[in-house]
């Protein structure tokens, strides 16, 4: 199914989609999001956790940070500020999108989930950190004007934001592995075969196949999104976040069967870390970019975007401090990622 998708990538790549091609590239879009989540388990199983939720979390925000950087540099001054509208939308969509429809979908099975703290506060303080350093405090600085970074702070930040990234990763998978692993895992899933390492490795590179298909396909259904977008004659903003939430499908998917299943903490490993790796990565990237080519770059956020930030880590931090949760808190996340939507479509 990934090399299909590809094959269909590379016939559609570059044309204008008619109302025969759209329906066959949404196919291919769907197929591909759920093969990629079919991998991913797949080396989660022969690697353990949390390495497998890690292993789709980076493979998708390195090929979206690849995207974003290719359309900076074919967009110009007018995308300086695509790279803040993808990582606040991302951050949206993770931490209200995704948590909350996990927590709301596996609460009503289970009723209560149950997650590490030792885990997911560590992870949620440097997403807090680091969405506070790049996203709010350019519009406080005074070295520029604007919403924006002078070269030496962008250089900074783009240094403090992967070496924070390195940190929490190495914590994930070497000195604290043993917090990021789910609660209450039945013993026949704990004592499952791992498949052989020639599986793993045929899936791994399936898996990259079918995360360049997803990418791939999304760009070229943005042409139609945004016709579509401008025929609804909603902000412009709302294309980027159609396009990140196709993007995110493959760990929403894989974070959802977690929840479902009763693996509230892996649900939280790929959602928190998404967030992590995009801003982790995506900046370090579009700051090297800026600074190597003169290109603009915004990042501050407007008054209106970081009220509706404040808003997601206060609750996500109220959500996360006791590991357990409810259909309630689910609810709350859901309701200000409709609020969020809203307000993107009616500024």
């Amino acid at each position: 199914m990934p090399i299909a998708a590809v094959v269909l990538l590379t016939a559609v790549w570059g044309r204008p989609l008619g109302w025969v091609l759209v329906p066959a590239v949404l196919l291919g879009l769907a197929a591909s999001v759920f093969v990629a989540v079919h991998h991913a388990e797949v080396i989660a199983l022969r690697v353990g956790e949390p390495f497998g939720t890690l292993v789709l979390a980076l493979a998708v925000t390195v090929i979206e940070a690849s995207l974003v950087v290719m359309l900076m540099l074919s967009g110009g001054t007018e995308a300086s500020a695509l790279a803040r509208d993808t990582v606040f939308a991302t951050v949206m969509i993770v931490c209200n999108g995704i948590v909350g429809l996990c927590l709301l979908l596996g609460a009503l099975r289970h009723r209560v989930l149950a997650f590490q703290v030792e885990g997911t506060n560590p992870t949620f303080s440097v997403l807090t950190t680091l969405a506070t350093l790049t996203l709010v405090m350019p519009v406080f600085t005074t070295s520029t004007p604007g919403p924006t970074l002078s070269p030496a702070q962008l250089t900074f930040a783009g240094i403090v934001s992967l070496a924070l990234y390195v940190v929490f990763v190495l914590v994930q998978t070497v000195r604290h592995r043993d917090y990021f692993l789910p609660v209450g895992v039945a013993s026949e899933e704990v004592h499952a075969a791992p498949p052989a390492g020639s599986v793993a490795w045929t899936s791994f590179l399936l898996l990259l196949v079918g995360l360049v298909a997803v990418v791939g396909l999304v760009k070229c259904l943005a042409p139609t999104i945004e016709s579509a977008v401008l025929a609804a004659a909603v902000p412009h903003a709302v294309v980027g976040i159609v396009i990140a939430i196709i993007v995110l499908l493959p760990e929403t998917v894989a974070a959802v069967r977690a929840a479902i299943r009763n693996r509230m903490q892996t649900s939280f490993n790929l959602a928190l870390g998404s967030g992590l790796a995009t801003i982790g990565l995506t900046i370090p990237a579009v700051a090297a970019i800026s600074l190597a080519l003169g290109l603009p770059l915004t990042l501050g956020l407007g008054n209106k975007e970081i009220a509706l930030l404040a808003l997601t880590l206060l609750i996500s931090a109220l959500t996360l401090s006791r590991g357990r949760a409810t259909v309630l808190q689910g609810s709350v996340h859901l309701v200000v990622f409709a609020v969020f939507l809203f307000l993107a479509v009616v500024p």
